[in-house]
């Protein structure tokens, strides 16, 4: 899609082209406003590549964190 924007192609000629490979949409075109906000995010991923290895680990911390509270609040209840 990046090289297609890049040689002049309008978003609205992409948009029917690709296919969702997976999910509730398989096997579908992406919305107009997927195939608009895809190039976006990659633009930001490219320019802040650092924001996303610390998102990730925020929500790995956070997860390790919910799997502790849900595996204590199990031991609380059983010893009741």
């Amino acid at each position: 899609m990046l090289r297609r924007r890049a040689n002049g192609e309008t978003v609205e000629d992409i948009q029917p082209d690709p296919l969702i490979p997976t999910g509730r949409r398989e096997g579908q075109s992406p919305s107009l406003s997927s195939t608009c906000r895809a190039p976006a995010e990659h633009e930001k991923t490219q320019a802040y590549p650092e924001a996303g290895e610390t998102a990730h680990a925020d929500f790995a911390a956070l997860q390790q964190r919910d799997r502790t509270a849900s595996s204590y609040s199990a031991l609380h209840t059983t010893w009741r």
